[in-house]
């Protein structure tokens, strides 16, 4: 098990960037798959980006290509989203997640472990 702590959150400018990080504590942090999932009021959780467990692979949603990056770095047990080019409509609550040895890192179902988010809030 992992635990995971966001934080960067904050109000920016349309145009703008932030960088989102996930510090994660418990063991094995190399062995899991993370995601950032997003959550808007009134609107199902969606995964925005994901980066398998030995950062081979990485997916983006179609409203996040290009202008979205995860990374991770095993070393400091931490995930990191650099968001550039945001528009009022990335406003939403932003999740860290994490699944032990994902096979399919675009499946949202495959996330177990959730942190409790940070509010992303972008001014048009």
């Amino acid at each position: 098990q992992v635990q995971l702590v966001e934080s960067g959150g904050g109000l920016v400018q349309a145009g703008g960037s932030l960088r989102l990080s996930c510090a994660a504590s418990g063991r094995a942090f190399s062995n899991y798959a993370l995601g950032w999932f997003r959550q808007a009021p009134g609107e199902e959780r969606e995964l925005v980006a994901a980066i398998s467990w030995i950062a081979i692979r990485t997916y983006y949603s179609e409203s996040v290509k290009g202008r979205f990056t995860i990374s991770r770095d095993n070393a400091k047990n931490t995930v990191y989203l650099q968001m550039n080019s945001l528009k009022p409509e990335d406003t939403a609550v932003y999740y860290c997640a994490a699944g032990r040895f994902i096979a399919t890192i675009q499946n949202p179902a495959e996330y177990t472990n959730w942190g409790q988010g940070t509010q992303v809030t972008v001014s048009s």
